[in-house]
């Protein structure tokens, strides 16, 4: 059958119904079933064929040997943004996909294997293909109809006779050993640790105490994908892997420092912002990272860039010994270049501390109530306890009356009177049946009753958010639990700098200067947040302006 006049495959792609059956079997006319690993899944999926238009199997073709990927446009077009988050498949820009293989190739030289553990349509393997001509290509994927559409892909280009697509979950997937370098390679699949099952957690904290590891079972799936390939890689193998970037700072993130430092013998790390729009279906961070198993490098090159053409641009590297990172809980700080503001402008760290506000282990109790009506007026303390509370405010929080209070009791429980002892005996008695002292938090405490609300900082700040942070003059003496951060002043500068400071501080920051998490929240942890670059305090006394 002939295309239609004035019909193109975006004419497809747009005014088309998609559907399984149809890829399915676009997939098979492309020459799918030509790629070793056919699998009981797909066969099944295949057993019932649709007619595919002639000129929709040729124009495939020409788009797939012109380095387009038509098959995962139509892949994506079948399946919402949200549907795939779900399964934890974003698939990469071409750029980011050649760069990454591009230096692979100049870094590690060719190999005799490549393996992307989450295939999907094969756009790291097909453009490995062409830079690597006798590599073995291996694909894992877990979903049958994009494993159909990788081994189309891969036919289409001429490199299905070298090729095997896996059907089955990377972290047990038969991949056996190779004679020679094996380059692993892709975007593990992201997904957020509520939707992965106790079972696999399990296996992540078990498979990691075997490396005398320990293992968060907050992790993601790309957590997961970084232990596995530790697990399978041979000594000298090597890896280029692009995920979210948060697994640099946030304690569940341990695990892969931790690999990335020992067993995967990290070598490089490159951030790239959201605004580049890494993976172009959620608003994140990304991190290409570089390692090379058994490796023990001295130094390692961190690199930060707010574009994809800035990839190529090796001026902004950072060389990091090796014991700076091992000393360091998070790392996203150090990808950042030293700023240099205008002459006469510090590090905000030079003129205040900042802290994160005090967890309290179990809001709802710790927050005043009707069920802590009857304790003593001394242990309610006006708080920060939303975000929002910050936003509202402006620049000054003037009345503690529109805050609520946290309960904060002392550790000496003998300071109270008899009767005020009695009204906190029957509070924590009540915390008791509520298991309120098992939680964590609590359970860690020197004295579990005890919040220790930090003393009121100066100025508040919210850190989380898809906006720049709330800057607040806190006039109000309120304390904070760890929805803000709290500004302490190094010294006593005066009032006049302080305020002009929030005014700096509340006009001048950027989000593209926090930390974005898939899902576009932009988070300042307090070391990122002292690195911003302020007006020192003789000109913030002159009322220097952003």
């Amino acid at each position: 059958m002939k295309r239609p006049a004035q019909h193109t495959l975006f004419d497809f792609l747009t005014d088309t119904e998609i559907t399984s059956e149809k890829l399915a079997s676009l997939a098979v006319a492309l020459g799918a079933r030509s790629v070793a690993g056919w699998s009981d899944a797909e066969q099944r999926l295949t057993r019932l064929l649709v007619p595919v238009e002639d000129w929709l199997v040729e124009e495939s073709i020409q788009k797939i040997k012109a380095g387009e990927d038509p098959l995962g446009e139509y892949f994506c077009r079948l399946r919402s943004a949200e549907e795939r988050r779900d399964q934890g498949a974003t698939y990469t820009p071409f750029r980011i996909a050649d760069w990454m293989i591009e230096r692979a190739a100049e870094r590690y030289g060719p190999p005799a294997r490549v393996v992307d553990p989450g295939v999907g349509s094969a756009r790291f393997l097909g453009r490995a293909g062409k830079i690597f001509p006798k590599a073995l290509l291996v694909g894992v994927e877990i979903d049958p109809l994009p494993a159909l559409l990788a081994r189309a892909s891969l036919a289409t280009l001429g490199l299905g006779n070298r090729s095997q697509i896996v059907l089955a979950d990377y972290r047990d997937a038969p991949l056996g050993r190779v004679g020679g370098r094996t380059l692993y390679i892709g975007n593990p699949p992201y997904l957020r640790h509520h939707q992965i099952t106790p079972a696999w957690k399990r296996w992540l904290t078990e498979e990691s105490r075997k490396l005398g590891l320990d293992a968060s079972q907050l992790a993601g799936l790309h957590v997961h994908f970084f232990l596995s390939t530790a697990q399978r890689a041979s000594p000298g193998d090597v890896g280029v892997f692009i995920t979210a970037a948060e697994w640099l700072d946030v304690n569940y993130g341990k695990l892969v420092r931790d690999l990335f430092l020992g067993p995967l013998g990290g070598q490089r790390i490159d951030v790239i912002e959201p605004t580049a729009e890494p993976f172009p279906d959620a608003a994140s961070t990304a991190a290409i990272t570089f390692f090379e198993t058994g490796a023990q490098p001295e130094q390692v090159i961190l690199r930060r860039v707010a574009t994809i053409d800035g990839l190529g641009d090796v001026s902004k590297e950072r060389v990091v010994r090796r014991e700076r990172l091992e000393a360091e809980s998070r790392w996203t700080h150090l990808t950042r270049a030293g700023q240099k503001g205008p002459k006469g402008y510090v590090e905000l760290g030079e003129l205040c501390r900042v802290h994160r506000g005090q967890v309290t282990g179990a809001n709802k109790f710790w927050i005043a109530g009707e069920h802590s009506r009857d304790l003593p007026a001394n242990v309610f303390y006006p708080t920060v306890t939303k975000a929002r509370e910050l936003i509202r405010a402006g620049k000054v929080l003037e009345d503690a009356a529109v805050l609520r209070r946290v309960i904060d009791l002392p550790s000496d429980l003998d300071v109270f009177d008899a009767d005020e002892r009695k009204a906190v005996n029957r509070f924590l008695t009540n915390a008791k049946k509520l298991q309120v002292h098992e939680g964590y938090v609590a359970a860690n405490r020197r004295a579990w009753w005890s919040v220790r609300l930090r003393e009121p900082a100066p100025i508040l700040a919210t850190y989380m958010a898809r906006r720049p942070p709330a800057f607040v003059r806190n006039r109000a003496d309120a304390r904070h639990i760890n929805i803000a951060h709290g500004l302490y002043p190094r010294e006593d500068f005066g009032e006049s700098v302080l305020s002009n400071l929030v005014d700096y501080l509340s006009t001048s920051v950027r989000v593209a200067e926090g930390r974005t998490y898939a899902g576009g929240l932009t988070k300042f942890e307090p070391r990122e947040m002292e690195r911003l670059m302020v007006p020192s305090p003789e000109l913030l006394r002159e009322g220097v302006k952003a």
